[in-house]
């Protein structure tokens, strides 16, 4: 096995990995020290529910296909909408990607991250108190990310220990992504892919699940089991908290050989790992990282079309979390492309990426019926995308970095990837 080891653990130091099954919780140890399997240890890969079970059906509630009216607008709470942080390009090739803040109204945008070059920082999410940032990075030479935090000022910039530090079974290919916050900044959700690559094509890992840990790395459970008796079926990815703690959302993309193929839906599970089932249904290709309403009561997706990356055609939905009254919030048909997208604290305002056809990604806002759309950002050569609103305060931000006029990079013949990009996209 190998060992764990990271900035805030010493060589020693070993987590334990808990696997959910049932109405009940089975405890695992695993003992990742030393290269081999001490007695009692269970491989990563190995670690699986009691009773392992087929994929779940959609709730009764989502009717494939049926697509109602715009959700109303949630119930207001009382947080403050803070700074909006961002993935950005940083160079015309998109070849290297930055974090960045900036203002409810698009203004200020500051870079906090300073990626070597080719390196790709993404997936950014805020801590509740709007003190830290989680995101990923991919690192240029192995194609392969590790999580990350920064202070909202751009400073402390650290890895999370991460699971793995050698190439053993447990360990090929291994990587850890999309990083989310607790509600009381006390986990965090992320998914992991490893294993060996399915020698059929597109480079699909063996195996990828959502797991916990606390933000420090200590405390590792698996949370769910949708490739565990299923190699190369798919990827899980892009985790989100209700706002009470007790559940997360996530992605769920088929492969070639999974059921169905070459599709994508959103997922939901306890946070103890038990009620998986699914919440959107396979027609409408939902992706990437939804959100739920500060009140709990919607949940927000966004929708890709079959085909190119960055095709129009998609939307933007709210769901009810039993699955009901999936709504659109906005056009369709759909001339443009839409990316994800996020609520603000205070649940009356919502902010995603958006594009025409052929151009570069901007941020807009609308409220949460989907009316008043603004955009908030002119910097399409950054590409800004996967943005999340936080409750920092913009009072406190640091000086503004200054931002390149709109326009389409040199090599712009394809947008970059909108899904959640595994190793072999990389």
């Amino acid at each position: 096995m190998a060992r764990i080891t990271g900035t805030r653990q010493s060589p020693t130091s070993r987590a334990r990995i808990r696997a959910s099954a049932g109405a009940g919780l089975l405890l695992l140890g695993t003992l990742l020290t030393g290269c081999g399997a001490e007695p009692g240890d269970i491989p990563l890969s190995e670690i699986r529910p009691e009773s392992p079970s087929a994929t779940p059906e959609p709730t009764g509630g989502a009717t494939p296909g049926v697509v109602g009216a715009a959700a109303g607008t949630p119930a207001a709470a009382t947080t403050r909408n803070g700074l909006i942080v961002s993935r950005a390009y940083t160079d015309a090739s998109r070849n290297t990607s930055a974090i960045v803040v900036l203002s409810p109204d698009g203004s200020g945008q500051h870079q906090v991250t300073q990626p070597s070059d080719r390196t790709r920082d993404d997936r950014p999410d805020w801590s509740p108190d709007g003190a830290t940032i989680a995101f990923d990075r991919t690192d240029p030479q192995t194609g392969t990310a590790r999580l990350w935090t920064v202070t909202a000022s751009g400073e402390s910039a650290h890895q999370v220990s991460q699971l793995c530090d050698s190439g053993t079974a447990d360990c090929a290919n291994e990587d850890e992504r999309a990083p989310a916050f607790s509600p009381d900044g006390k986990q965090l959700a992320f998914s992991r892919s490893w294993g060996q690559l399915d020698p059929a094509g597109k480079n699909q890992t063996q195996f990828s699940d959502l797991y916990l840990m606390s933000p420090d790395g200590t405390d590792v459970q698996r949370l769910t089991f949708l490739t565990n008796d299923k190699p190369y079926s798919g990827s899980v990815s892009n985790p989100s908290w209700s706002p009470d703690g007790k559940q997360l959302t996530f992605e769920y993309r088929t492969s070639a050989t999974g059921q169905p193929a070459d599709s994508r839906a959103i997922y939901v599970v306890s946070a103890d790992g038990t009620g998986l089932r699914q919440l959107t249904p396979w027609e409408l290709r939902a992706g990437d990282r939804a959100d739920w309403s500060p009140d709990g009561s919607r949940i927000l997706f966004t929708t890709y079309p079959a085909g190119p990356d960055n095709a129009p055609g998609g939307g933007i939905y709210t769901v009810h979390p039993d699955g009901t009254a999936i709504g659109a919030l906005t056009p369709a048909p759909s001339d443009v492309f839409y990316g994800t997208a996020a609520y603000a604290p205070d649940g009356k305002s919502i902010v995603f990426s958006q594009a025409q056809a052929g151009a570069g990604t901007d941020l807009y806002s609308m409220q949460a019926d989907g009316t008043g759309v603004a955009r908030l950002t002119n910097s399409a050569a950054s590409w800004l995308g996967r943005p999340a609103w936080g409750t920092a305060d913009p009072k406190t931000s640091p000086t503004p970095t200054p931002q390149p006029e709109a326009q389409l990079p040199a090599q712009a013949q394809g947008q970059p990837s909108t899904e959640e990009p595994q190793p072999q996209d990389e």
